[in-house]
C-alpha cells in the first residue's frame, strides 16, 4: 500500500525512538499559530477541583501525553491512516485556577475558543474530572456558530453526571451536563449515555434524564441490542453534529483501575473500543477524555486506554474525509 502524503507530520518511529523527543499528545506537531490551522487541537484541561471522590485527575493530561507515545496512525479496522485524512496538533494545556471550579471552566473555555480556525479546528479536550467537559463543549458550540438547538451527545460514562448539586456545587464532575443542557449546548432528546450502571443514590437520580428525552444504555443493555442501538441512534440523525465524551470509568476498573470514581462491573477495554467503532458514519463536532487518575493507575492500562480512545475519535473524523 502506497503511503500518501501525510497531512500531520509524525517522527519515523524507526529511527527516531518513541521514548525520545518533545512528548506530546500521539507524538503530533506542537500547535504553532503561524502554520496551517489543523483539523483537530488537542489540549489538555489539568483540573480536578469538581471531583466527589479521589482526586488526581488534574495529572491525567500528562499521563495520557506519556502513554500515546506508542499510539499509531493507521486504524487497522476502519483501514484508514489519520495522518493522512487529518492535520492534527498539540495545543498544550488550558489555564486552570485549581480552587475555583466555574473560573476554571470559563477560563478554559475562552483559550481553546481561540485556537485555529474557528470554522475548521475542532478541539479534543484531555481531563481532567468531567468538570471539564462543560468548558470544551461551550467552546466548540460557539465556534460552531452557536447552532439552534445544540449538539447532539454521544456520552460514555458510569455515571449520568445530570446531579443539579453535590454539597451546594453545581458545576463539579456529577454536573456538566445539566449545565450544558440548561444552556442550550446540548439537546438532552439527542443525547445518548453509554454503558451506565448501578447502584445509585436514589431512583430520583434518573428523572432529569426521563423527563428530558435522554436515551441511556445502560452496561447490561450492552450486552444484547446496545451497539445495534448505538448505531441506530447515530443513524438516524445524519445532518446532527454530535459531541462525544468519554469517561473512562464506563470501563471496568479490573481494566481502568485509574480513575476517581470506579465503578464495578463494567464493560471491557476491548468492548469500549468496538462500541467506538459502531459510531462509524458520525459527524463530530468536538470531543473529550476525562477521569484518568494516574495515581492509582497499574502499568499505565488507563493511560494507554485513554490514548487509543483517541485515535478511535480520530478516525471516525478520518472516515468522513474523500479520498
Amino acid at each position: 500500500m502506497t503511503m500518501k502524503a501525510p497531512r500531520t507530520r509524525l517522527p519515523d518511529a524507526r529511527s527516531t525512538p518513541r521514548f525520545a523527543g518533545v512528548c506530546t499528545f500521539g507524538r503530533f506537531p506542537l500547535f504553532d499559530p503561524a502554520d496551517q490551522p489543523p483539523d483537530w487541537a488537542i489540549y489538555g484541561i489539568p483540573f480536578d477541583g469538581g471531583v466527589t471522590f479521589r482526586p488526581g485527575a488534574r495529572f491525567g493530561p500528562r499521563a495520557v501525553r506519556e502513554a500515546s507515545q506508542f499510539a499509531r496512525p493507521f486504524h487497522l479496522v476502519h483501514k484508514v491512516n489519520l495522518i493522512e485524512k487529518l492535520s492534527i496538533a498539540d495545543a498544550g494545556d488550558a489555564p486552570v485556577s485549581p480552587y475555583h471550579i466555574k473560573e476554571t471552566l470559563d477560563a478554559a473555555a475562552a483559550w481553546a475558543g481561540k485556537l485555529g480556525d474557528p470554522d475548521t479546528t475542532r478541539l479534543l479536550a484531555i481531563g481532567g474530572d468531567h468538570s471539564i467537559a462543560y468548558a470544551n463543549i461551550r467552546a466548540s458550540w460557539e465556534r460552531r456558530g452557536r447552532p439552534a438547538g445544540g449538539f447532539g451527545l454521544v456520552h460514555f460514562d458510569s455515571h449520568l453526571d445530570t446531579v443539579d448539586s453535590v454539597w451546594g456545587e453545581k458545576w463539579g464532575h456529577a454536573s456538566p451536563f445539566i449545565r450544558a443542557i440548561e444552556d442550550g449546548l446540548i439537546n438532552p432528546r439527542h443525547m445518548i449515555s453509554v454503558g451506565v450502571k448501578g447502584p445509585l443514590n436514589a431512583a430520583s437520580d434518573l428523572e432529569f434524564a426521563s423527563k428530558n428525552g435522554m436515551t441511556i444504555l445502560m452496561r447490561e443493555d450492552l450486552e444484547g441490542t446496545g451497539p445495534a442501538l448505538l448505531r441506530e441512534f447515530v443513524a438516524a440523525r445524519p445532518d446532527r453534529e454530535f459531541y462525544l465524551s468519554f469517561d473512562v470509568d464506563v470501563v471496568d476498573p479490573a481494566f481502568a483501575p485509574g480513575t476517581g470514581t470506579p465503578s464495578i462491573g463494567g464493560i471491557s477495554s476491548a468492548q469500549a473500543l468496538s462500541l467506538l467503532q459502531n459510531l462509524r458514519g458520525i459527524r463530530l463536532a468536538g470531543a473529550d477524555i476525562v477521569e484518568v487518575l494516574p495515581a492509582f493507575d497499574v502499568s499505565q492500562l488507563t493511560a494507554l486506554l485513554a490514548s487509543q480512545i483517541m485515535v478511535e475519535i480520530l478516525a471516525l473524523d478520518a472516515l468522513r474525509v474523500p479520498d
